[in-house]
């Protein structure tokens, strides 16, 4: 098993399933959060090596916690959205995301 760490950041509990149990497959170490302060309190405790984002979460939103931990530490971040429109994008990625990928459903 891998020593990295990825956090899977999403609401819909479908989707932390099919992504953890891939990343899994692949002998990563999986933790989850399904809001944004768990997000956050999960980078300060377990400091994943990279995270995959939803950017619609309840209370702080997937953008809101790229603002924040790009503040402080660098982790690779991937969002991982339905939101598809082109301005969604862009500012994921000028908040510091390094990719921004979109749910086909």
């Amino acid at each position: 098993m891998s020593s990295e760490i990825i956090l899977v950041v999403d609401d819909e509990p479908t989707i932390v399933e099919v992504v953890e149990l891939y990343l899994k497959r692949e002998g990563f170490q999986v933790i989850t959060a399904a809001d944004g302060l768990s997000a956050l309190q999960m980078v300060a405790e377990r400091k994943p090596n990279l995270i995959i984002l939803d950017l619609m979460l309840p209370g702080l939103s997937g953008l809101e916690v790229t603002r924040q931990i790009r503040t402080g530490v660098y982790i690779p971040i991937i969002m991982l959205t339905a939101r598809s429109e082109e301005t969604d994008r862009v500012v994921g990625l000028e908040l510091g995301a390094d990719d921004y990928v979109t749910k086909p459903f």
